[in-house]
């Protein structure tokens, strides 16, 4: 697999995630910053830095390509992949609105290849165990929220569809859909600085009277948990959304996952048509909160 950018989460947790799986191998990085990028790739002695995303595209060696990219260039880099014949591993969000992820899905079609959103924490076996032991649910809440203290971090730069809604806020929404479905009714609230959200908070009405609360921050405390209420219970857990190795690794598992669709040719564990449906309520409490 190949790497567009030197990004943070991918030194941290995905290359680690391709190199241990049972079927992924990292083979090559792209990035501007070669000597950063090679320091990177120190543990795989195998891979080759690459100074331009177009020669990764470019190389042979390279079936699928994980890409990191901000925001603003998920679309335009996924779209390029998929014509030079790679598989992605595109990093949430999808794009920018569901316009962009629709015509990502398009354009994976007509190319024959796979395209998955890396929402690794759909991976972790505890969530999939909160969320299947959470039928009935009357009320789902979650939060996910940390304090941005750069003002050139690439999060809160507009430019690049920065923001804490498309940041975090994609988990929070995706969670809650995750449990109660499409929403019938979507309020929301916004803090504007910059021209990007910096919180958002967002109250989500379904068929049936469930309710939910989705909130994300770039400048509070950092809190990530979900709550889940249902007639009988009340189920709760922290890290909701970042937990890895404890002793889980939901990247190695989404992975995993993504390599056995491409080696096996079956369909993605997280499909298109869930990244255009959570693309869409995003867009829906963007256009709510303004």
């Amino acid at each position: 697999m190949g790497r567009a950018r030197a990004a943070h989460i991918a030194r941290r947790a995905v290359l680690e995630a391709i190199a241990a799986s049972r079927n992924g191998e990292v083979v090559a990085m792209a990035s501007r910053d070669p000597a950063r990028a090679r320091e990177i790739l120190a543990p795989y002695p195998d891979a080759r830095v690459l100074e331009s995303y177009e020669s990764l595209l470019a190389d042979p060696r390279v079936e699928a390509v994980y890409n990191p990219l901000p925001n603003s260039l998920h679309r335009e880099w996924t779209l390029r992949a998929l014509e030079a014949g790679k598989h992605v591993l595109c990093e949430k969000p999808i794009g920018l609105n569901a316009g962009e992820a629709e015509e990502m899905a398009a354009a994976a079609s007509d190319a024959g290849k796979h395209l998955m959103e890396a929402f690794m924490y759909r991976f972790h076996p505890a969530m999939r165990e909160l969320v299947a032991s959470s039928r009935g649910a009357i009320h789902v809440e979650a939060s996910f929220g940390f304090q941005v203290r750069e003002a050139s971090d690439i999060r809160v730069q507009q430019a690049l569809g920065g923001g804490a809604l498309l940041d975090v806020g994609c988990y929070t929404v995706s969670f809650v859909r995750w449990i109660l479905g499409e929403p019938e009714y979507v309020g929301a609230r916004s803090t504007i600085r910059n021209g990007v959200d910096v919180t958002t908070s967002a109250l989500l009405g379904f068929a049936g009277g469930a309710t939910a609360s989705a909130w994300c921050s770039l400048e509070s405390a950092e809190i990530q948990e979900v709550t889940v209420i249902t007639p009988e219970s009340v189920q709760r857990r922290t890290t909701a959304f970042t937990s890895r190795k404890d002793p889980d690794d939901p990247y190695q598992l989404m992975v995993e996952s993504f390599g056995d669709s491409v080696i096996h040719d079956r369909p993605v564990a997280i499909p298109l048509s869930e990244s255009i449906a959570n693309m869409r309520v995003l867009d829906r409490i963007a256009e709510a909160s303004r």
